[in-house]
């Protein structure tokens, strides 16, 4: 039993196609998105709301902690959208939204 599993797992692990080094995914552009922003605005990263895919590169929906407060419930944060190219370079960025931590969704 143990040996079907072994060679079943083997194989799965052989015939998964590699990822492209030169192509990165949402994961990378988000990552890219949020250091490059923190150095820029000096505030710290939340957390990302969003990521898709554009014609050079991806926009990603950052969330960002600007005017802390207590309780932590009225802490204003702002939703940034950075524009990431192929390479991870932010090419550029502009707030989109602020609004308070307690606050719903319209």
């Amino acid at each position: 039993m143990a040996e079907n599993r072994r060679a079943r797992s083997g194989a799965t692990a052989k015939t998964a196609a590699p990822r492209s080094s030169s192509r990165r995914g949402p994961e990378h552009a988000a990552r890219a998105a949020c250091e490059s922003l923190e150095r820029l605005i000096c505030h710290p990263s939340e957390g990302v709301s969003a990521v898709r895919r554009n014609d050079d590169g991806w926009c990603v929906v950052v969330d960002v902690l600007e005017v802390p407060r207590i309780p932590d419930t009225t802490s204003l944060l702002a939703s940034y959208e950075v524009q990431i190219d192929e390479r991870g370079e932010l090419m550029e960025y502009s707030r989109v939204r602020r609004y308070r931590r307690g606050s719903a969704d319209e």
